[in-house]
């Protein structure tokens, strides 16, 4: 896999961060490349916010790869900190890899380190590859997850 590094993601990440989340027939409908306007307000939302963890993988000086972990404090499960790991992407030319092994692991290290007691995640349900990728994994398919559009 040659020297990779996962490391928190900055503004000159912003395009390929986009460009990789546009790279699949259900970003392609919901991402704009083209304006990276409201990508960069968002990452500096995110920057602020101490629980969320916009990294990026690099090889070579080139995002390859990049998600997002987000720390969830709550009372359930005795008070229980979750993770909640979403926007998996990696580059196309990477696919299989081993890459988005290594991004879900860096992410369940993370919030094991953190403290946390669980980490989720969802995706969609047209996703069957990354399903049975998330199942090799080890994660279950233990809820079925509801979204509302707003």
């Amino acid at each position: 896999m040659g020297d990779l590094e996962i490391r928190r993601a900055t503004e000159d990440d912003v395009p390929a961060i986009v460009a990789m989340l546009a790279d699949d027939p259900l970003g392609a409908l919901r991402e704009s490349p083209d304006d990276l306007t409201p990508y960069l307000a968002a990452l500096k939302r995110l920057d602020a916010d101490p629980n969320q963890h916009l990294v990026v993988a690099v090889r070579d000086g080139r995002v390859i790869g990049t998600l997002q972990l987000t720390l969830i404090p709550g009372l359930a499960r005795k008070g229980a900190t979750r993770a909640l790991i979403e926007a998996v992407r990696v580059h196309a030319d990477e696919r299989g890899s081993g890459l988005g092994g290594r991004l879900v692991q860096w992410a369940i290290d993370t919030a094991q380190r953190l403290g946390c007691h669980m980490v989720q995640l969802t995706s969609d349900k047209s996703r069957t590859d990354a399903h049975r990728f998330y199942e090799r994994l080890g994660f279950t398919a233990s809820h079925e997850g509801f979204k509302l559009q707003l």
